[in-house]
């Protein structure tokens, strides 16, 4: 894939507060490693005791999707997920920008390789399925260091970070696919390629099912069931967690998933959310929770945000 063009456009005044912001982002990603994570956790300490409107949307969530913990164990996994947020936005700086290097030194633990080498014998594609965690970014560049792997992503409202984001993934990605390029996703994973994707947020699309996500029904979109279908791609759940105590990251990559596609797509989609579920369960705190999940409602539904 070839790497975005730079353009004089980008120069223009407008633009400037952007490349301000890229250049702090830059310049956070060559922190060194205890400098970098004692301002993950000054910014999480920060956006914990900001009142937000992420606040609120976050205790949502996980009061819905967790009614079996008392108010105070609720309360505690806000505030949590919250000082998680700081942590993140460090991450998202070190997986962009930081250096080739840099990542390397990072303590990394991946589970599951042979089941990826048991599909690329077969000659088969591999949809590699996870979920919007807070360290997702910086994840999918440790992973590029073993294999060589493909994303989908959404276009940024900026031209700046979209050029320069882009840029920085392609560095290590074989592709970067838009959300909606079924058509380019679908060629990649028949020429034998890895793509990961992440199918656990509401986007509004016409191409969903309301399937449970932690029992409650969730407009999802059923483009894994679609990929895996036209591609005779293998899925495969991936998993990432921040290990406690700096210790680094733990990826893990499951056993295909038997007899995917199926024929019913509902079903389908249903499968992909409880894997996503599970992996929520290892590291609640983790999960991107600010995230309105479920701000698409089966009709007659009350509101949720």
């Amino acid at each position: 894939m070839l790497r975005p063009t730079f353009t004089r456009s980008l120069l223009a005044p407008r633009h400037w507060p952007a490349w301000l912001g890229a250049g702090v982002i830059w310049l956070i990603a060559r922190l060194p490693p205890r400098a970098l994570m004692w301002l993950g956790r000054q910014l999480g300490a920060l956006v914990r005791r900001l009142p937000t409107e992420r606040r609120r949307i976050a205790a949502a969530n996980i009061a819905l999707c967790f009614p079996q913990l008392d108010a105070a164990a609720r309360a505690a996994l806000v505030d949590a997920n919250l000082r998680d947020i700081g942590l993140m936005l460090v991450e998202f700086a070190l997986g962009w920008m930081g250096s080739d290097r840099r990542i390397a030194a990072i303590p990394t633990r991946i589970e599951g390789l042979e089941h990826l080498a048991a599909a690329r014998a077969q000659g088969r594609g591999v949809l590699l399925v996870g979920g919007h965690f807070s360290h997702l970014e910086l994840c999918a560049r440790l992973v590029s260091q073993r294999i060589r792997i493909a994303g989908m992503y959404r276009r940024m409202d900026s031209a700046v970070f979209e050029w320069a984001v882009l840029r920085a993934r392609l560095d290590y990605a074989d592709a970067m696919f838009e959300k909606d390029d079924l058509r380019g996703s679908v060629k990649y994973l028949r020429g034998g390629g890895t793509l990961w994707y992440a199918p656990d947020q509401d986007m509004r699309s016409k191409d969903t099912v309301f399937v449970p996500f932690f029992g409650v029904p969730a407009a999802t979109i059923t483009a894994t069931h679609h990929l895996a279908r036209m591609s005779g791609a293998l899925v495969i759940p991936f998993s990432h967690r921040r290990l406690p105590g700096g210790e680094g990251y733990a990826l893990r990559l499951g056993a295909p998933l038997d007899g995917f596609p199926g024929t019913d797509v509902a079903t389908d989609t249903a499968r992909v959310n409880a894997c996503i579920e599970q992996m929520v369960r290892e590291a609640p705190e983790q999960y991107l929770w600010v995230h309105k999940r479920f701000k698409t409602r089966p009709p007659g539904a009350a509101a949720i945000y």
